[in-house]
């Protein structure tokens, strides 16, 4: 477990692409957490830092300067009805978990996402009937603590270690939906206020 000092969550810059491959590598190579096969380089994450930062929040946690979890929004769908609506991704390293770093970054996730307008956050993640040593449901379980609910599942839709996983869609009600809607802003990173948590 990392010490109990001082966590700060900001915004992901380009040069965290290595630290946040790393923290990464382990879900892809050894769990079913994320259906990617293939481990990211850094080159790769860098890219997707700056992909998302063109229009979403990507948040990093930091504690004693070294990354120990990041979570993104993405788009939902592509077509424009969908734009009030966002997909969210979390990863905390495996040796922080239990810390509330998730629900930290959770939050912060939250409160970046609601000033653009967004009112819709949907969760896709991994579902198994029976645990085994690739996933359990750990995260369903943190989503349901984090007000999401369970709104749909698709059966064994997901190969990876041999295994057919199901996967179950989450959603957590962020605003109203007011008629006329507003056109969702784009994400500024410069105006998001870093978050301090004491440890």
């Amino acid at each position: 477990m990392f010490p109990m000092s001082s966590l700060l969550i900001r915004v992901a810059r380009p040069e965290d692409g290595e630290a946040l491959a790393a923290l990464y590598a382990p879900y892809a190579r050894d769990t079913a957490i994320t259906f990617e096969y293939e481990v990211p380089d850094a080159e790769e994450f860098t890219a997707r830092i700056r992909r998302t930062l063109a229009r979403y929040p990507f948040l990093v946690a930091e504690r004693e300067g070294k990354p120990v979890g990041f979570v993104y929004a993405s788009p939902f769908k592509n077509r424009a009805a969908y734009d009030w609506a966002v997909e969210t991704s979390i990863y905390v390293a495996a040796d922080a978990h239990g810390e509330g770093i998730g629900r930290r970054l959770y939050e912060a996730l939250e409160g970046a996402l609601k000033p653009m307008g967004i009112t819709n956050l949907n969760a896709c993640i991994a579902y198994t009937e029976t645990p085994d040593p690739h996933l359990n449901n750990a995260s369903v379980y943190f989503h349901e603590k984090m007000g999401y609910r369970m709104v749909g599942r698709f059966t064994q839709c997901g190969y990876k270690f041999e295994h057919w996983y199901d996967m179950v869609w989450m959603e957590k009600m962020l605003g109203g939906h007011p008629v006329p809607a507003e056109p969702v802003r784009p994400f500024d990173p410069e105006r998001f206020q870093p978050v301090v948590i004491e440890g």
